[in-house]
């Protein structure tokens, strides 16, 4: 037999693989999904075969830090942030600490807005965007102060104002000499103080004008021999001067003074000057019984009426004996004397205010200027 040559194993070794079935490919080779082989052919896969779909970015949380100063430089203590977002989400807060840091931890990440508060500063607001697990550090925000607008208005005292309104009333004189001091022009005046009340009464009371009309009234009485008791001559035109100059001073401060302090009632005659003539002069006839209270009411003149019958009762004491009146008669002048005011009243309202110089529109003008001076208010020089 003859001897195998080498050449000849090593050719039957190379072709024998060629002869043999060719192996599976799946063992060393991956399969081709089938959205792979559709997207290699352009033919959509098989019913239900599946399709494997790209996984979303996932959206991770973030913290956002930041500090609270004012113009200074120092931190500011407990200032308020609140954090507030567009979406549907509930808004957080926090409070700066004795550094004046803040943080919100486990924020979602999007657009967002801090509003930085607290007490004495201008509140802040601030707008950014936190990205996805980001740990944002917010510049160092300054609180400036906040500015406080304060309205300040001056309200003069009743009792300055009224102490104005006096000044001009003691200006007013009838024909410019006789004195009209109880008569107010001003629409709504303030109402008298008790101690204003007493000055008006003594103001009236010295007058040189009211010397002179007493020493006038006491003349004629000494001519036609009135309160005869007095005798004539310089002692009984004393004697008759004192009696009348008496009368005026008890009436003037019980009726003016005294009772409108106790019972808080003003004893000044308010000018109406507007209406009908019917109405004026009812306004003046009831004038002789009611009055204006300090509060502003109307009410019975109990001042005047009493001070009336206390003013009669006074002149018991230094009158003859022969001329005193009795409680009758002294109740018959107290009428009489409430239909004198209401006869003044008419005049008041008719007459006198057109003979008195100060009691005209310009002297009522004068005391509501007063009254704004006092309020701080400007008026014109020639007001």
């Amino acid at each position: 037999m003859d001897s195998i040559k080498p050449w000849r194993v090593w050719f039957v070794l190379s072709i024998l693989p060629w002869g043999l079935p060719a192996p599976a490919r799946a063992q060393s080779q991956q399969q081709t999904p089938p959205s792979a082989q559709a997207a290699d052919t352009g033919v959509p896969p098989a019913p239900g075969a599946s399709v494997a779909l790209p996984l979303p970015e996932q959206r991770l949380p973030g913290n956002i830090y930041g500090t609270v100063v004012d113009t200074t430089g120092a931190f500011i203590v407990g200032a308020r942030i609140s954090i507030s977002r567009q979406i549907q989400s509930p808004s957080q807060e926090a409070l700066s600490g004795d550094d004046g840091q803040f943080s919100f931890v486990n924020v979602a990440p999007g657009p967002f807005q801090l509003t930085i508060a607290a007490p004495g500063f201008a509140e802040r607001s601030l707008a950014g965007l936190l990205h996805s697990g980001e740990t944002l550090n917010v510049p160092q925000t300054t609180l400036s102060v906040a500015t406080n607008v304060t309205e300040v208005r001056v309200v003069p005292r009743r009792v300055e104002i009224a102490e104005d309104e006096i000044k001009v009333e003691e200006k007013q004189r009838v024909l410019g000499v006789i004195p009209n001091f109880y008569v107010t022009y001003v629409p709504n005046p303030a109402p008298l103080s008790p101690k204003q009340k007493f000055e008006l009464a003594w103001k009236t009371t010295v007058d040189p004008v009211t010397f002179g009309i007493t020493g006038f009234i006491a003349g004629v009485q000494q001519a036609q021999n009135d309160f005869s008791g007095y005798g004539q001559g310089a002692q009984g035109f004393a004697k008759r001067y004192g009696a009348s100059y008496a009368d005026l001073v008890s009436g003037t401060f019980i009726g003016s003074a005294i009772l409108p302090s106790i019972l808080k009632q003003d004893p000044r005659y308010f000018y109406k000057g507007t209406g009908t003539k019917r109405s004026r002069i009812l306004y003046a006839l009831a004038n002789a019984v009611i009055c204006k209270g300090d509060n502003g009411h109307w009410q019975p003149n109990y001042s005047s009426i009493l001070g009336s019958l206390a003013a009669g009762g006074l002149s018991n004491l230094y009158y003859p004996a022969t001329n005193r009146d009795g409680t009758e008669l002294t109740f018959e002048n107290a009428l009489i004397g409430v239909g004198a005011t209401a006869a003044a009243n008419l005049l008041q309202e008719f007459v006198v205010r057109r003979l008195t110089p100060n009691g005209s529109s310009r002297g009522a003008s004068k005391a509501q200027s007063a009254v704004l001076r006092l309020a701080g208010i400007p008026v014109n020089a020639g007001d």
